[in-house]
């Protein structure tokens, strides 16, 4: 991909520095790579719903016990990003989520899925709201493959914990990159 597509910041570098993981396919009905999120993904102060956008993955390799589903903006101006969402434990019988997957209330995650809290420190989506005059943001939505049912950790754990904690169970990465930009309504 170009940098004009998934932005100047790879929020993948360091980690595959250490070890180089295989990749698989992340497609999605809501987006497209290096394409403009749709308006339902913003934040209701942006005009959006903070819904999650439609997510499906296949090529995972053998071994797949489990995944892992993030979304992270490395452009935030805050000198370490911004998580939106991130959820673990994901059964490797599921290859999906559906729009809206990432609001807890309405239940479309999978039986023992569990889902951090974002940098709001609430456990769900949060949607983009890129702040004004902070140009293009990338939006990293990530699913990783890992080689154990789950991970034991705190539910109240950050993202960024979560993923220390399965670093050496990762056997595969599929990312897709979508763009934000600053709107006060959508």
């Amino acid at each position: 991909m170009t940098e004009l597509n998934r932005g100047k910041i790879d929020p993948f570098v360091a980690v595959d520095a250490v070890r180089q993981v295989a990749t698989f396919t992340l497609t999605s009905t809501d987006m497209r790579e290096g394409e403009p999120l749709p308006a339902a993904v913003y934040d209701a102060a942006s005009g959006g719903e903070d819904r999650s956008p439609q997510l499906s993955w296949s090529g995972a390799p053998a071994g797949t016990k489990s995944y892992v589903v993030t979304c992270y903006d490395p452009d935030a101006p805050t000198g370490a990003g911004f998580w939106h969402w991130a959820v673990g434990n994901i059964p490797a019988s599921v290859t999906s989520l559906e729009s809206g997957a990432g609001n807890p209330s309405r239940g479309l995650l999978p039986s023992g899925a569990i889902t951090m809290p974002n940098e709001a420190r609430v456990p769900a989506f949060i949607g983009a709201g890129p702040p004004e005059g902070t140009g293009v943001h990338h939006y990293w939505f990530n699913v990783f493959a890992l080689d154990v049912e789950s991970i034991d950790i705190d539910p109240q754990a950050t993202p960024a914990v979560l993923g220390f904690m399965m670093r050496n169970a990762v056997l595969a990465r599929a990312s897709l990159v979508a763009t934000g930009e600053y709107a006060p309504s959508r």
